[in-house]
């Protein structure tokens, strides 16, 4: 935001509600809170006091009754001065009082600016400012969680903690650089080996908790697969509640995969129902449909390959038979309401083994169990665990190990100090890019483009 301005807009998502809010940030707020309840000019209500009121709009119109709350700066979520309204939740009102605020010297905020102004004065650092649209954005209690520990800096405490065990690595180095006659304890500079060997041991294992990242993001891909006519859209149905998918006695009748998604128990996931698999499709469609389902398993955490119990089981595709591997395929042998059922334990036998029935309803409370095992035994995450949840971090983290593995080698290899110094200088980059601690107008333009209005 240039430096004078005074950004505003709505903070509540569109549509009737009862409240909504909207907000303001920059120095226009202390004239702005006092204009708007008519009060004099220097005589703005007091800051951190909900003050109720009307809202007296440019012309003189009461647009609504209002509580309104004013933040000096620099004790406020972005540093400056902020005024929080909050009106009755009309879409029309919220317009109406936004309108006016613009009409007062307002600029209408982009996406994220309020935060990205909170990271430009200090408030927080860029990992925080992450944890802002991860914490709006959570589909689970474990994405909650992580989020609200990321925006109380725990990741940025333990990357500082990084930073400065590698700028004391590196403060040795470069005295090195500066004074080589001189007698550097440690056996300089070779003596940081250890150091920087269980500095990337660190590193590393904060890399490997991103897969737990991922899924607390976007949640995790559970497969439903089988041969036509198995029962994969009842399935579909009936872990929704709700008839998503067509049924019918017809084989083939999903040709394309349905997406949707569900909380399990403390679990978001995404469910895909797919086409039936089989060796003899009769026609091209269906054969692309296959090709499909192929390619959904491919890319599976979780798979239940639904069979019909009646007959014998399908000889399946040798893509197919790649995925259903231990832990993360569900066997349910469906339609056990019928005479002719029949276990089917030899199938996939290191698999685990449900029986159901779709139409009664049988079982089906062993298949909610069974999937919340698999997420548990594949996704668990300790309330103690420090989960990495950004693609950005990620990458930085990777980076940092690489940078620090090459100077491990340049150590091993008796190469020049100064090659040593680069790869230091390199790692210390990638972890101040984690917390915003370099000047890349452009990354911080698209990472805060993926915002909201008003946050």
């Amino acid at each position: 935001m240039p430096f004078g301005e005074t950004i505003a807009a709505p903070a509540t998502p569109a549509g009737e509600s009862a409240l909504a809010l909207v907000r303001a940030s920059g120095p226009l707020v202390p004239a702005l809170a006092a204009a708007v309840l008519g009060c004099a000019a220097d005589s703005p209500p007091p800051p951190r006091q909900a003050t109720f009121g009307e809202y007296r709009a440019l012309g003189g119109e009461i647009l609504d009754q209002i509580v309104l709350t004013r933040f000096a700066a620099p004790a406020s979520s972005t540093g400056e001065d902020v005024l929080e309204i909050t009106c009755h939740g009309n879409p029309l009102l919220v317009q109406r009082v936004l309108t006016d605020l613009l009409a007062r010297g307002c600029r209408l905020a982009d996406p994220g600016e309020f935060t990205r102004t909170a990271f430009a004065n200090g408030k927080l650092d860029l990992a925080q400012a992450e944890a802002v649209a991860d914490l709006i954005r959570a589909r689970s209690d474990g994405a909650l969680r992580a989020a609200r520990r990321q925006l109380d800096g725990e990741l940025s405490r333990r990357v500082q903690q990084f930073s400065e065990e590698l700028l004391q690595i590196q403060a040795e180095v470069e005295a090195y650089l500066d004074f080589p006659e001189e007698d550097l304890p440690g056996e300089a500079p070779a003596g940081p080996r250890a150091r920087l060997v269980a500095l990337a041991d660190d590193v590393a294992a904060l890399l490997a908790t991103a897969r737990h990242g991922a899924f607390l993001r976007e949640g995790a891909s559970v497969v439903i697969a089988g041969p036509p006519n198995a029962g994969k859209s009842s399935l579909l149905n009936a872990l929704l509640g709700r008839p998503r998918a067509i049924v019918s006695p017809e084989p083939g009748t999903t040709r394309d995969f349905i997406e949707e998604r569900l909380l399990l128990g403390p679990y978001a996931i995404q469910i895909t129902d797919t086409a039936g698999i089989r060796s003899d499709a009769p026609n091209e469609i269906e054969r692309e449909g296959i090709a499909r389902t192929l390619e959904k398993m491919a890319t599976a955490d979780i798979l239940l390959l639904i069979l019909d119990s009646t007959i014998e089981p399908p000889t399946l595709p040798k893509e197919a038979l790649l995925q259903l591997t231990q832990g993360t395929t569900l066997v349910l042998e469906n339609k056990t309401d019928l005479s002719d059922s029949k276990n089917r334990l030899t199938f996939l036998p290191e698999s685990k083994h449900i029986r159901l029935s779709l139409k009664t309803g049988a079982g089906l409370e062993q298949v909610h169990l069974g999937l919340l095992e698999a997420l548990e035994r594949n996704f668990a995450v300790s309330r103690d665990d420090l989960v990495v949840t950004s693609v950005r971090q990620v990458e930085a983290l990777q980076r940092t190990r690489a940078a620090l593995l090459g100077a491990v080698e340049k150590l091993d290899t008796d190469a020049p100090a100064e090659l040593l110094a680069s790869d230091l200088r390199q790692a210390l980059d990638a972890l101040g890019e984690i917390l915003g601690r370099v000047d890349n107008e452009t990354m911080l333009d698209r990472l805060f483009a993926t915002f909201c209005i008003g946050k």
